[in-house]
């Protein structure tokens, strides 16, 4: 892939989100729009490791963005989390979109659980003297997807990713959030909690 990224922001009150439009999970946050932006394309470098995973192609050169959609955020923007779909996420997408955006979010939770692999179950403490040790970080997670996973009608006892991938497969549909946007919000959170646990490595 070559050329610019097309990159959504989302801006609340406090906090401005980016996020690459067509690498889920490649989404980082700032005070705004320019600082979402720099810490987007600083967090690259982590992001090729989750495409050559998917075995997708990934720029080499640093990081060029186009700002395809600006989004008003909402009070989850600024608590820390991407909360708004993107009007280009309700579109109908294509059979060789669907399996590259799957083949991503794969990646992305077979990244997490590597990480998770290597990484002691007490992690070094935050900025702030605090933050989850490893497996109740990983219950996190899984515990997101869950609620994820109804807004697109799945009703999951349990965390089944085989399940969720089968759904994402199917993009083309109505339900409460778009699939695009919930496979970018669900990449964004398994890997945000995976470079936390690399951060907190003792």
């Amino acid at each position: 892939m070559s050329g610019r990224t097309r990159v959504y922001v989302e801006v609340g009150g406090k906090r401005a989100f980016a996020s690459a439009a067509d690498f889920p999970g490649w989404s980082r946050s700032g005070k705004d729009e320019a600082a979402a932006l720099a810490n987007l394309a600083a967090y690259a470098p982590r992001y090729a490791k989750v495409a050559k995973l998917a075995r997708i192609d990934f720029p080499k050169a640093a990081p060029s963005f186009e700002v395809v959609e600006r989004l008003k955020g909402n009070p989850t923007t600024d608590f820390g989390a991407p909360a708004i779909p993107a009007r280009r996420e309700s579109k109908p997408m294509t059979a060789k979109e669907t399996e590259r955006m799957v083949a991503l979010m794969d990646a992305c939770w077979r990244y997490l659980d590597q990480v998770r692999a290597r990484a002691p179950q007490e992690l070094r403490k935050g900025p702030r003297g605090g933050g989850r040790d490893r497996d109740k970080m990983y219950q996190h997670v899984l515990d997101a997807e869950l609620e994820y996973a109804k807004r697109i009608g799945l009703r999951l006892k349990q965390p089944d990713h085989k399940v969720l991938l089968e759904s994402f497969s199917n993009p083309n549909r109505e339900e409460k959030w778009p699939v695009p946007y919930v496979v970018r919000r669900t990449a964004w959170h398994a890997l945000d909690h995976a470079w936390e646990m690399e951060d907190r490595l003792p």
